[in-house]
């Protein structure tokens, strides 16, 4: 019986979930709503405003709160602990169809909603920095890259790039040169649009062949789109640098990132309920060399923040209370009873004791 408890317990052990915290799941949905160049009195009246009577009339909301930005708004609502969440989230897609013809025409679709446990905290921050690439090419490799591959790994439940966004080409007009040239704003917006879409060119058929025809036409930098043409005016072509300035940049130049003093863009994952920390961060750090391998050689990828450092050594810790403690009880019933058959006893009887009690860890 004694064999038998104290197998099942060490098996037990490897099964056992490992977490800073205990695993608390709060019904919680959080709604997202954007609405570009809104300020945030204008995002909490015509956006928040309305979606939040909505959301109100659901049953079993306890708390509901909104923070609104430049362009965006986030609801997030906390339901009673006995409510079902996927029933919540049922109920609060139907709100959000119900709301969608209070809000604003310039709003980016519907609004979006994902369910969220406020008690789960990121596992690690990976930072990306370099001495040559700007922080969009670094956060266009975290996000093709990096982030794809950590997706994939067993624990890892998300994995979220900040600190800059995608590489972008901005056109910054200048009102007096458009005026001049009698040109309106959408007159550059169409031309922009035309210039870079992937179209098909056609094809040349003859003589039992057929060859298709294409051209790199994609304009992808601001050397691209400089020589742009515009419009005519007076028999001579207006270009897009004579109305406007082009720059490489990103497409949010609110977002910002630093790792150490410099600027960086962070990978931040988070774990799978349940899953296991140490467990997690292993397979994060054994991908680690091949990720290095798979982004460009300027670009320095280290690990900012772990949080396994301190449970590694609590657990350390731990091991090493118990250990002592199992000892100490031996060493005093020897003490006390100088019988070494008698001191044999607690040396079994304590460790048997808790490593089955592993065992009802599981079970529970």
């Amino acid at each position: 019986l004694t064999v038998g408890i104290t197998l099942a317990g060490a098996v037990a052990f490897g099964l056992l979930p490992v977490s800073p915290l205990p695993q608390v799941d709060l019904p919680t949905i959080s709604v997202s709503a954007s609405l570009p160049g809104a300020s945030p009195e204008t995002m909490a009246a015509s956006v928040a405003m309305p979606l939040e009577r909505s959301l109100g009339r659901i049953a079993g909301v306890s708390e509901m709160t909104s923070s609104s930005g430049l362009g965006s708004t986030r609801i997030v609502l906390q339901f009673d602990l006995d409510r079902d969440i996927n029933g919540a989230a049922r109920e609060v897609q139907a709100a959000l169809n119900a709301a969608r013809g209070s809000l604003p025409a310039g709003v980016n679709g519907n609004p979006t909603y994902r369910k969220v446990n406020p008690s789960v905290a990121p596992i690690m921050i990976l930072g990306l920095t370099s001495d040559t690439m700007t922080q969009g090419q670094m956060y266009d490799a975290a996000s093709t890259i990096i982030a794809p591959r950590l997706s994939q790994l067993d624990g890892v439940g998300q994995v979220q790039v900040g600190g800059s966004s995608l590489p972008a080409v901005r056109v910054e007009i200048n009102p007096r040169a458009l005026s001049k040239y009698g040109i309106g704003f959408e007159d550059v917006r169409a031309a922009l649009a035309a210039e870079n879409a992937n179209r098909p060119k056609g094809a040349v058929e003859g003589a039992g062949r057929y060859w298709q025809v294409e051209a790199n036409d994609q304009a992808r930098t601001a050397a691209d789109f400089a020589p742009l043409v515009i419009s005519y005016r007076n028999d001579a072509a207006v270009r897009l640098t004579d109305v406007a300035q082009v720059v490489d940049s990103v497409q949010d130049l609110r977002n910002a990132g630093s790792s150490n003093g410099k600027p960086s863009v962070l990978v931040t994952i988070s774990r799978q309920p349940n899953a296991n920390v140490i467990e997690t961060a292993d397979r994060v750090n054994a991908l680690l060399p091949m990720l290095r391998a798979s982004i460009p050689g300027a670009i320095d990828l280290a690990v900012t923040m772990d949080r396994t450092t301190t449970i590694r050594a609590s657990m350390r810790d731990a091991g090493r209370t118990m250990a002592l403690s199992v000892a100490l009880v031996v060493l005093v019933v020897f003490l006390f009873l100088r019988n070494v058959r008698a001191a044999l006893i607690p040396s079994v009887a304590v460790p048997v004791s808790l490593v089955a009690a592993f065992g009802i860890m599981h079970l529970c």
